[in-house]
């Protein structure tokens, strides 16, 4: 009987899939672009997730072997901007390394090694913005990628294994030639291969010499389609003020479409791929959009199978007459008149779908105010199978907070708990609310024992690991590998959890959030009383696979 549920799930799933490949078909895609598959055949292996340590409710605060801002002596805009990390297993080993940029110094691996140890080893690209671990050339070896502060490119640090004397090689993009601020990777044309998307950041050109970034051809935001020779450019615009680019589905054609997350009075942009003839078209589904844009996010909060899209922005999370006083003159100084119908507003916005549309519903979920935000992301932090929020705060720059000592903005980072159905609620009690100024963020689970920590890029003090001591819910972790495809890590696969609870839904990313990358390795918590019923992975090609047997608190590799 267990068995034939197990087959009515899959059935009722391919169904589903097949119903929406035919909505999608309903407009011209790219020839590249393949249909839905049948069911594929996959080896899956299971790994006993490490014990936890004692639980306490709350997070334990690790300093990390590295910093950036340190070295300047006076921090001004733009260089307040910080820098980003990424986490990813580079060496295979099990547990997950991580990849800082730096303003100041040279990027820096810390390799993991257990036990919450890690050993800092300098990679000689300095000056980094976004820090990513990406592979780039399909050959199952993750490689590094930065963008530069300044004029500076992408920089490509080619993974050549454990064996070469040197791991890591500095090496050409063919044809990647733009100006470099936010990276974004994913198969946008529907080849396997990852292509890329890069948005630079023109006020800060213009203070490096570039008084009209608009009319540079290095300059605005670039699509880069990857070929068997090298990437293929496409400017999509020459205006980009771009600190977060998103790679993910907004109309619901099974395709990614690309979100440009642009700071000051730009607006956002979105575009999605019409056909071989008009390419890639601008589209504006959002009615409302946040002012200053810092990151990207989505997910599915409400576990109903509707992506959510979440921006940050500045707003306090706090109005009494301190805070106030504190941010009152810099909003003085820096404020922009709003002509009639400018759908820009200084505050967090979360895109829920409604009839008729996208209905920006942050204020009445609780997250439209957290801070001067930089990098958010959803996870589940307290393992009971709902996405929680987590968002970085802070800001130094002695031009616009010269009335606060060392310039800078002291706030806490916010955590936000999910109550169900996508309404959140502060949780000071897990002990997140950090003041250390952090710009980048990842959720990752850094110890392996199956919750998620957070990782932060702090500037001007250490980065910090908040290791996670919640007293949880059991989880399930994945990694998918596609090892005869250009995509090895099958980044753009959809992966559903379906438990008594409910179903559970992540997305493989290899890039996100405010100059940062994400884990490739899927996290998924529930209640300890769940029954695991069944996972199912759509891969970037439609191709779809089922498992019946879970186990809680492991990691599953799937290979196909």
């Amino acid at each position: 009987m267990q068995q034939l549920r197990h087959c009515f799930l899959l059935l009722g799933y391919t169904l589903f899939l097949l119903l929406l490949a035919a909505c999608a078909a309903q407009r011209d895609v790219p020839e590249t672009q393949p249909a839905p598959a049948s069911a594929v055949p996959i080896r899956a292996t299971t790994t006993q997730l490490n014990p936890r340590q004692p639980c306490t409710g709350r997070f334990v605060s690790h300093r990390l072997p590295f910093a950036t801002g340190t070295r300047l002596r006076e921090i001004r805009t733009y260089e307040s901007n910080g820098a980003g990390l990424s986490a990813n297993d580079l060496d295979g080993d099990g547990d997950l390394d991580l990849l800082f940029a730096s303003i100041d110094r040279n990027s820096a691996i810390l390799w993991n090694e257990g036990g919450l140890a890690f050993r800092a080893q300098e990679v000689a690209d300095p000056f980094t913005r976004s820090a990513q671990i990406v592979d780039v050339d399909g050959d199952g070896l993750l490689d590094l990628l930065f963008s530069r502060r300044g004029l500076g490119g992408v920089g490509y640090w080619q993974n050549r294994g454990d064996s070469a004397a040197e791991r890591f090689v500095a090496t050409p993009l063919p044809g990647v030639e733009s100006y470099a601020y936010a990276l974004a990777w994913a198969d946008l044309g529907g080849d396997s291969r990852l292509d890329l998307v890069v948005g630079s950041y023109n006020t800060d050109l213009k203070q490096n010499g570039i008084a009209t970034p608009e009319t540079d051809d290095r300059a605005g935001l670039f699509y880069y389609q990857a070929g068997a020779e090298g990437y293929t450019a496409t400017r999509l615009s020459s205006a980009a003020e771009a600190l977060s680019i998103g790679l993910t589905d907004v109309d619901g054609d099974l395709r990614p479409d690309i979100w440009v997350a642009n700071d000051f009075g730009l607006t956002d942009s979105l575009w999605r791929w019409e056909d071989s003839q008009k390419g890639w078209q601008s589209i504006a589904p959002f009615s409302q959009i946040s002012h200053s844009t810092m990151s990207t996010e989505w997910g599915d909060i409400g576990n109903d199978g509707e992506l959510a899209f979440f921006s940050t922005d500045m707003n306090p999370y706090d109005t009494s007459p301190g805070t106030l006083a504190r941010w009152l003159p810099m909003m003085n100084a820096t404020e922009e008149p709003h002509l009639a119908g400018d759908p820009q507003r200084m505050a967090n916005v979360l895109q829920v779908r409604a009839a008729g549309g996208w209905r920006n519903l942050a204020a009445y979920r609780g997250v439209e105010a957290t801070g001067w935000s930089w990098a958010a992301r959803f996870g589940d932090l307290d393992n009971d199978g709902l996405l929680d929020l987590y968002v970085v705060n802070g800001m130094i720059a002695e031009n616009l907070f010269g009335h606060l000592d060392n310039g800078e903005l002291v706030e806490e980072n916010q955590a936000l708990r999910n109550l169900g159905q996508g309404n959140f609620t502060p949780a000071p009690e897990w002990g997140l609310g950090a003041t250390a100024s952090g710009r980048g963020m990842v959720l990752a689970d850094m110890d392996g024992d199956g919750d998620l920590d957070a990782v932060i890029n702090n500037l001007r003090s250490s980065a910090l690991l908040l290791e996670n001591r919640l007293c949880a819910g059991p989880g399930l972790e994945v990694d998918l590998r596609w090892p005869d495809s250009a995509n090895p890590f099958a980044v753009g696969a959809l992966v559903e959890l379906v438990t008594s609870q409910g179903v559970l839904r992540r997305d493989v990313r290899a890039s996100g959030g405010y100059l940062s990358g994400d884990p490739l390795r899927l996290h998924f918590g529930f209640h300890a009383k769940s029954e695991l019923q069944a996972l199912r992975i759509r891969w970037p090609d439609g191709a779809l696979s089922v498992i019946n047997e879970l186990l809680p608190d492991t990691r599953l590799e799937v290979t196909r």
